[in-house]
């Protein structure tokens, strides 16, 4: 058996690590040399579907849009935990049922909690809170 030293084997990540820095550099140096140079007042303007863009671009929104639209996801992320379960569901016999059952236990109690403490509430408060 012939010994391998760490030196023959850390060569090509080096030249790989180069060459991606090269590559990254010349990619960035290209547009800069070739690409045109706008000096008129108007090109740093917002302008989108031949409408002029009247206000500030920032407008603030209510935090529970936010957190409906992560707690959506969360819960549109477990769904695909269920419909691989349901893929499986003749292998993982009734253990695995039992399994899903607690999952989807967890994930209900998580949804009451949610709903407990108005976090999937986005309109005013009724109770002046």
């Amino acid at each position: 058996m012939i010994p391998i030293s760490t030196d023959t084997l850390l060569w090509p990540l080096g030249l790989y690590a180069l060459l991606v820095f090269g590559l990254v550099g010349l990619m960035l140096a290209i547009p800069h040399f070739l690409g045109e140079r706008h000096r008129a007042r108007t090109t740093g303007e917002p302008y989108e579907s031949g409408v002029r863009v009247v206000g500030p671009a920032w407008v603030p929104r209510d935090v529970s849009f936010y957190l409906v639209a992560v707690f959506f996801v969360i819960f549109d992320l477990e769904a695909v935990f269920i419909f691989a379960w349901a893929v499986a569901v003749k292998e993982l016999g009734w253990l695995g049922y039992i399994e899903v059952l607690i999952f989807i236990g967890v994930l209900l109690a998580g949804l009451a909690y949610l709903w407990r403490i108005g976090a999937l509430e986005s309109g005013p408060r009724g109770r002046g809170l």
